[in-house]
This record gives C-alpha cells, structure tokens and sequence, in this order.
C-alpha cells in the first residue's frame, strides 16, 4: 500500500476518531455506566473501512470533509452497535472482538443490549442536527437510505438469515443474498452517502457507484471469510475459525479457499470496471477496494 494512501487514510481516520469522541457522552454524565460502554465499544478500535469508504466517494465530486466526517460517523455507530448485539450470547456469543473483551463480557448482556440500541440513536442524531447535503430533501433521502441499509432489508435482515442458516447447506446464490444484506448494505451506504456530500452526481453515475458498492460489499465478506478460515485471532483481533465452529455456511465452506481468492479478485475487477468513467477522481476508492481486498491475505 503506498504512502500516499496511508497517509490519506490516517488523516481520515484521525478527523472521525476526533468526532466521535466529541459525539460520545463522557463517562462523568449520567448514566455513566453506558457511556463508558458506548466509548469502550467505538472509540481506539477497528479499520474504520466504511467510513474510508465515505471520504473516497466523496472525493468523486468535491464534498466537503466536515459533512463526509459525519457520515462517516454515522456508518461507523451503525457498524458498531451491529457488532456489539452480534456478539451477544443470544447471537454469535463472541468474548474478543478488535483485540479486546467484546461489550457484554467487559460489562453485561443488559448495558451490551442498550448500549447498541444508543448507539444506534446516536447515528441518527447525528444526520439530523449536521447539515450534510445542500438541501433538506436529500439529507432526508440520505437518512432514509441509511435506516434502509440498517434494518429488515439490510443488515439486521442479513443476521435473521444468518442465524437461520446455521447447519444448513447454502447454495451460492443464497449465500450472496445473505451478504448483500448483512455486511453489503453497509458498505453500500457509506459509499452512496459520501457521494451524495457533494456535488450532485448523474443517474448513470449513480448507477456506476451502486453497483461498485455491491462487489465491493460482497468481496469484503469474501476475504472475511478466507480470514476466519486461515488467519490467527491475534491478526484477526476476534476469534478466529468462529465460522467453523458454529457449522455456519460461507464462501470458503460453499467454494473452497482457492475459489474463494478467485471470487474476492473477479469481484475486484468487476467494481474498478464500473469505476472507469469516473477516471482519477476514483483513485481513492479503488485504493480503499485494495486495502480490504489484499488485508492479511
């Protein structure tokens, strides 16, 4: 990866580090218990890929870094309060996750539960008190999008069908439906909303854009499940063969680890192809694609 791109990313990661925590009710506030779970839960850990994913998609047309940072924000909490509830017992009963105790094991299963619903809220918040479009009607599109990606037809309806398909015999098409909801609406969104921070972009580029989210969405999941199978737990910073363990069904279970390297690489192509009209203002995007894409391969 070069330099030049490390340096973006941490410069990008630094701005939503510095926001988040500005956001983030301090542990002296009552009930000080959550907000010690909320901080604990975001705050010092994890890629901050989709939030990456929003500052290069905003760089396709000029946005703005304070809007992108908020959008990027809002994801992050999204992404956060997913993990904390995935990791609970009633879930997929986790106890390490970015190299620490998961929330309900440094806590309880109680604050875990709440400290995702606030979480949650908080993104929220967050749309509605930043001015992040330069009009109403597309920040309120912007919000909507986001619960969309969230909910029953996107992530939260994503785990329903993970949690159902525990021991059973997926097909190919059926696992990418699954993914498409559960870990591919959220990258969808950061992507979706970063561009909508700027500039206003043509339907065809819409278009362009949606369709890079989704191989990208699916390619991230790919090489998440080539990791669980063949990385260490100290390099993943959760527990590792988590999947195996559980008899859930994934790429590598369905493919193979060959394949699986195969699909997460014609995948790749199939998002920079679609990235080609916009030239070098994708650059960004395309670095953010390689880093997930070529993580600890």
């Amino acid at each position: 990866m070069n330099a030049d791109f490390q340096s973006w990313a941490r410069d990008c990661q630094s701005r939503l580090e510095t926001f988040l925590e500005s956001q983030l009710a301090k542990t002296d506030r009552e009930p000080a218990r959550l907000h010690s779970a909320m901080r604990y839960s975001v705050l010092g850990g994890g890629k901050r890929v989709r939030p990456l994913f929003s500052f290069a998609a905003g760089a396709l047309n000029g946005a703005d870094a304070e809007r992108i940072t908020v959008v990027g924000a809002a994801v992050e909490l999204i992404h956060a309060y997913s993990l904390v509830h995935d990791d609970m017992p009633c879930m997929d009963d986790d106890v390490l996750r970015r190299g620490k105790p998961t929330c309900h094991v440094e806590y309880d299963e109680a604050t875990a539960l709440l400290t995702g619903d606030s979480l949650q809220s908080l993104s929220f918040q967050l749309l509605a008190e930043h001015q992040v479009a330069d009009s109403a009607q597309v920040q309120l599109a912007m919000i909507k999008q986001l619960a969309q990606a969230s909910g029953s037809r996107g992530m939260a309806g994503g785990q329903a069908v993970d949690l159902d398909s525990v021991g059973k015999a997926l097909t190919l098409p059926e696992l990418e439906f699954m993914h498409i909801h559960k870990t591919g609406a959220l990258i969808r969104a950061a992507v979706m909303l970063g561009a909508q921070c700027g500039n206003r972009l043509n339907e065809e580029q819409l278009t362009q854009l949606d369709h890079f989210s989704k191989c990208v969405g699916l390619a991230f999941q790919v090489v998440d499940d080539v990791l669980d199978s063949e990385a260490t737990t100290a390099t993943l910073g959760k527990t590792a063969g988590k999947d195996a363990d559980n008899d859930k069904p994934t790429y590598v279970s369905i493919l193979g680890v060959n394949q699986a390297r195969e699909l997460a690489e014609s995948l790749r192509r199939d998002a920079f192809q679609s990235l080609e009209s916009f030239g070098d203002a994708a650059a960004r995007l395309r670095q953010v694609t390689d880093f997930i894409i070529q993580r600890e391969f």
